[in-house]
């Protein structure tokens, strides 16, 4: 277990090497609160941001979970006139052709903003957690096809994620953010592949997944609520799926932009 922090330490630690201005985006899930939890035990303290529609999961559950781990927390919640014209910005000059990458774009769009709003220039993810650690359902459905099918879907989402982390960097450069992905280092991506499949996923009825990372943050005294949480994506928990469906619905633009782009 020591080994695995180390690593996840020592991922970190480059990342903020030399960073004095740094911020987290913070959803209040195992992933977020557990690089939270150890960049506060091992650089310094550090500030939490979160976004979403009012009353959305990750609003509301990250302000429990910061709460209970005593850091610093900043929210910005969307309001629906702003996310339309934002939604049409990432839509027409983003290179994104997937509704997935659109919604994370605009996700980061808003965190971008808050971190530059409060001073951050740098911030951290905890993005490459669920794709090392058999975080997404669909690794549950392939289980009982092995191993070797296992670690190509593995293989098909690094590289997915890699290529979302350069068109999120896009829009982050309008507030001249960085954003920093530790856990999508060659050297972290190299040191996961090898932990053992079991200690990540045990069966296709696995509904919580990514194991050993659920007991390093049980080790490292994580809120529970948060250590044990299931998966749930960014753009659900912040509602922006939600709202972007709705603004399909109501806007002939944003539908015409959106069927041009996917079906480019």
């Amino acid at each position: 277990m020591l080994d695995i922090i180390n690593e996840i330490v020592k991922s970190i630690d480059i990342s903020v090497a030399r960073r004095e201005n740094f911020a987290i985006a913070f959803s209040g899930g195992l992933d977020s609160s557990l690089l939270a939890k150890i960049v506060k035990d091992n650089f310094k303290d550090v500030t939490l941001l979160s976004i979403g529609f009012p009353g959305s999961h990750d609003i509301e559950f990250s302000k429990f979970i910061s709460n209970k781990m005593s850091i610093k927390h900043i929210t910005y919640e969307i309001n629906i006139e702003n996310f339309i014209i934002v939604l049409k910005k990432i839509i027409k000059n983003m290179p994104c052709n997937n509704l997935s990458h659109i919604e994370n774009c605009v996700a980061f769009y808003y965190i971008s903003f808050l971190a530059s709003s409060n001073g951050f220039n740098n911030v951290l993810t905890a993005n490459g957690f669920d794709e090392l650690f058999c975080g997404y359902n669909r690794y549950r459905q392939i289980f009982s096809d092995g191993i070797v099918e296992i670690n190509k879907f593995m293989d098909k989402k690094i590289e997915n994620e890699q290529m979302l982390v350069k068109e999120i960097q896009e829009v982050s450069n309008e507030f001249n953010v960085s954003i920093k992905q530790p856990f999508l280092s060659c050297d972290f991506i190299e040191y996961a592949k090898k932990i053992p499949i079991d200690k990540k996923i045990t069966s296709s009825n696995d509904l919580l997944r990514k194991h050993i990372l659920r007991e390093v943050a049980i080790l490292l005294n994580v809120p529970v609520e948060a250590a044990l949480k299931p998966k749930k994506a960014l753009q659900y928990g912040s509602l922006i799926h939600k709202n972007l469906i709705k603004g399909i619905k109501k806007e002939d633009e944003i539908r015409k932009l959106l069927l041009t782009k996917i079906n480019h």
